[in-house]
């Protein structure tokens, strides 16, 4: 298992376990639980790539302890 960080850069800082061969739509699912928010209106990218929901975390190469961009739709 890994653990991704994904900052909205608002204050809100989640720490999230997950595993290599989650997609990005799970990972969507597991913030949405811990944050309250909707899983669809999440967006996650990094710089200026949007990650895509059937895109496995192995193939961003997402690794542990990696940063992510948290933004809401």
């Amino acid at each position: 298992m890994i653990e991704v960080v994904l900052n909205d850069r608002l204050g809100k800082k989640v720490k999230v376990k997950c595993n290599e061969d989650d997609t990005i739509g799970d990972l969507k699912k597991l913030v949405a639980a811990q944050t309250g928010t909707r899983a669809d209106k999440i967006r996650i990218q990094k710089w200026y790539n949007i990650y895509k929901d059937h895109i496995t975390l192995k193939d961003y190469e997402v690794h542990d302890g990696m940063g992510l961009e948290l933004y809401y739709n």
